[in-house]
């Protein structure tokens, strides 16, 4: 796989994982937007895999 890419998708991981903690300490967490973000982050995990 090209560097640039995988590289790419690291980042966004990253990003996702971030945001996914910043949700989780808020006092109501939007359980919604957490399911989204996760599910992005495991197709973003899935594609570093290939």
């Amino acid at each position: 796989m090209h560097t640039g890419h995988l590289s790419a998708l690291n980042a966004k991981h990253s990003q996702l994982d971030k945001r996914i903690a910043v949700e989780t300490q808020r006092p109501l967490p939007d359980q919604m937007l957490l399911a989204q973000l996760k599910k992005q982050k495991l197709r973003v995990k899935e594609e570093m895999a290939r």
